[in-house]
C-alpha cells in the first residue's frame, strides 16, 4: 500500500461535539438525525478531558445494562482520554492503531491538535475495496 494514502484522505469531516452534561437521550436523536455512530464530548469546567461516545457505548452501557438514557449524562458513559490519529498517518498505521486499542472510531487531528475528522471501522470497507484496484478506483462520494 502506498504510504501517501493518509487518514486525511479517507476521514469523514463531519465531527459533532456534545456537552458532557447532556443526557444520553438528547444525543441519541442527534446521532440518529445525522446518521453518525459517534460524537465527541467537549471539555468543560468539571470535565477536563475531551471524550467520545459511540454506538457501542450506547449498546454496552445503556441497552445491555437496561439503563434509562434520560437519566444518564454523556460524561458517565464517554471514553476518555481519547485515542486520536494525526491527519498524515497512513491508513495502514491507522488500522493498526485501531486494532491495538480495540476501537472502532478514531478522531483525526490536524497539526495544531484540533479534531478535524473521524475514521471509523466501516470506512475501511471502502479503503480495502480501493486497495483491490491499487487505489485506481475510489468508489466513495
Amino acid at each position: 500500500m502506498n504510504e501517501k494514502h493518509t487518514v486525511r484522505d479517507w476521514m469523514v469531516d463531519l465531527v459533532v461535539f456534545v456537552d458532557p452534561d447532556q443526557t444520553v437521550y438528547e444525543i441519541l436523536s442527534i446521532m440518529r438525525r445525522r446518521y453518525i455512530n459517534s460524537v465527541m464530548v467537549r471539555k468543560s469546567e468539571d470535565n477536563p478531558e475531551i471524550g467520545i461516545v459511540t454506538s457501542r457505548d450506547i449498546s454496552d452501557k445503556i441497552v445491555a445494562e437496561n439503563r434509562n438514557p434520560k437519566d444518564i449524562k454523556v460524561k458517565e458513559i464517554m471514553s476518555s482520554p481519547v485515542v486520536a490519529a494525526h491527519q498524515n498517518l497512513s491508513v495502514k498505521d491507522c488500522a493498526i492503531l485501531m486494532r491495538e486499542n480495540h476501537i472502532h472510531h478514531l478522531p483525526v487531528k490536524d497539526d495544531s491538535g484540533l479534531i478535524i475528522g473521524m475514521v471509523s471501522a466501516s470506512d475501511f470497507l471502502l479503503i480495502a475495496e480501493a486497495m483491490g484496484t491499487n487505489f485506481q478506483e475510489r468508489s466513495l462520494s
